[in-house]
């Protein structure tokens, strides 16, 4: 473990320091330093004072590999958690840390933690990976089988999924990732409120930034196609924020929608010579199917802009989308708040992933082979 330490004068002496294995100073604000002490099998009754972390100390708890203790943090420590995958622990009286104040110090320096209480406190759990491989009528059976398995938590990725658990499970808490808009599709009763059993990271993309995008690399096009399954809510909600972003931009833009998979080739090859670029939400549908998409708007020279960043690896032209990673880790968060911290999955807003934990990609073999130059 790496714990954020004080080191300001009113915190001496600190409590652990002899027993790491290395010891990292950094200068902070304020001209005064912090220490990040790293502990590799100790077994330590008291550690601190614990405070919060900087962004500069990630880099050296990644090389450790490290689980990162620390009470709050700075914004850019905050972004950066999520990118760059750092395991973390918060430290907070009473769970993982306690309150010790014998000499009157200021608050700040009075929070100490122990390695039973991280040990106490993490979550020890069982995990049972089921995927539906797309198919409804075998997510229907997962989530029938979930419902008779006497579960702690449930995580549902994607909306058909969540739907499928909450209309089976009772009085089991839901996580819910990979969906857009959760009260939309039926989830909670609202995302600032949802209420019953679940809550959500959504994966809502930045439209207004992709459609940015569009203009700063396609500055040529002026008609957009944007193509989604009519039959998933949350790719109907992210189409009509498309068309009001074009319209913004003064880019004509028409919807193309197929039903299921099976259409997406007749309705992919209608757009060649209708439209400049092909605009591809976030959509299960879409992105299971799009290889085929890729080829024909390829073929005929029609760049892609799409939701995330798969659809890049996959050939699509750009996106500035969701990195999933951080989704899955901004769930695993809600599912903290659920399993260790005692919340209700109804108090718990839906989350979002911020501007910064977003990733812009281009795929430069695409840009060639479109003709596309790129700076």
């Amino acid at each position: 473990i790496a714990v954020m330490i004080d080191n300001h004068t009113g915190a001496w002496p600190q409590a652990g320091l002899n027993d790491a294995y290395i010891v990292y100073e950094i200068i902070v604000e304020g001209g005064e330093t912090r220490l990040m002490p790293v502990f590799k099998g100790a077994d330590l009754e008291k550690i601190g004072p614990v405070r919060s972390s900087r962004h500069y100390y990630l880099d050296y708890v990644l090389e450790n590999d490290a689980i990162y203790v620390h009470n709050g943090y700075s914004p850019q420590a905050g972004a950066d958690f999520g990118k760059l995958g750092i395991d973390r622990i918060e430290a907070e009286a009473p769970k993982t840390g306690v309150r010790e104040n014998p000499l009157k110090l200021a608050r700040e320096h009075t929070l100490f933690t122990s390695t039973k209480l991280l040990n106490e406190n993490g979550v020890k759990f069982n995990m049972d990976f089921q995927n539906a491989s797309g198919e409804q009528s075998a997510c229907d059976t997962i989530s029938e089988k979930f419902a008779n398995d006497n579960l702690d938590l449930c995580y549902a990725i994607a909306t058909p999924a969540a739907q499928s658990v909450l209309a089976r499970l009772e009085n089991i808490p839901i996580v819910a990732s990979a969906v857009t808009d959760p009260a939309t599709s039926g989830l909670c009763n609202s995302n600032e409120n949802p209420g019953g059993m679940l809550t959500a990271a959504s994966d809502l993309t930045p439209v207004e930034a992709q459609f940015d995008l569009l203009v700063e690399l396609l500055p040529d096009a002026k008609k957009v196609g944007i193509l989604y399954c009519s039959a998933e809510a949350n790719s109907k909600i992210q189409a009509e924020m498309a068309l009001t972003a074009a319209a913004k931009r003064k880019l004509s833009a028409v919807d193309y929608t197929v039903v299921n998979s099976n259409d997406i080739q007749t309705v992919v090859e209608s757009m060649v010579g209708k439209v400049d670029v092909v605009y591809v939400p976030t959509d299960n549908v879409i992105s299971a199917g799009f290889d085929t998409v890729v080829t024909i708007c390829n073929e005929n020279k029609i760049p892609t802009i799409v939701g995330e960043e798969a659809m890049v690896d996959k050939g699509g032209f750009a996106t500035y989308g969701i990195d999933y990673y951080s989704l899955g880790r901004l769930a695993g968060e809600l599912a903290k708040e659920i399993l260790v911290d005692g919340k209700k999955p109804g108090d718990i807003p839906v989350k979002y992933l911020d501007a910064e934990s977003c990733t812009r990609k281009i795929n430069k073999d695409t840009a060639e082979l479109l003709g596309i130059e790129v700076k």
